[in-house]
């Protein structure tokens, strides 16, 4: 391969299987390992994750995006979309859209006995005001910045104002 095609591939073409997995962990709930796939390409709008999460846990907490959509797409195994206030059965080869909005808090838990392995797109829309509704938390992030708390522990507008 010669010098151009090689910087082209490392540009744009990423191999799942050779992905950096690291785990995110709380017991006794959480428990996955994941890492980015588009991390380091010459992707601008979209970004991906791989996710391997482990039997009996959770991706992560139930939440809703007010700006990017989400696609997931189940490689190996089964599990429940958590989606909405219902419970939805996934396994391998379902493809999952989340559009942004209230309508939508999601979250995935493998109800199996094995590990269940996904593709994690989205859009990498910044400003992005993410909400939690099973701890009444809200995260706002930038580039470079993520805040999270509870509405109710908000300052003032006028705090340290002169």
């Amino acid at each position: 391969m010669n010098e151009r095609a090689a910087e082209l591939r490392r540009l744009l073409v990423r191999n799942l299987d050779e992905v950096t997995l690291e785990r995110q962990q709380r017991e006794p709930l959480y428990d996955t390992r994941c890492g980015g796939v588009s991390d380091g390409t010459a992707a601008r709008k979209l970004g991906a994750g791989v996710d391997v999460l482990a039997p009996g846990k959770r991706s992560c907490p139930y939440h809703l995006h007010h700006a990017q959509e989400e696609m997931f797409v189940i490689l190996e195994g089964q599990g429940t979309l958590r989606v909405a206030g219902e419970m939805l059965p996934v396994r391998a080869g379902d493809v999952v859209f989340i559009p942004p909005g209230p309508e939508y808090p999601h979250q995935f838990i493998n109800t199996s006995d094995a590990p269940m392995r996904y593709l994690s797109i989205s859009t990498q829309e910044r400003p992005e005001l993410c909400e939690y509704p099973d701890s009444g938390k809200v995260a706002g992030y930038i580039r470079g910045l993520r805040i999270i708390q509870r509405p109710g522990e908000a300052l003032d507008y006028w705090e340290g104002e002169p």
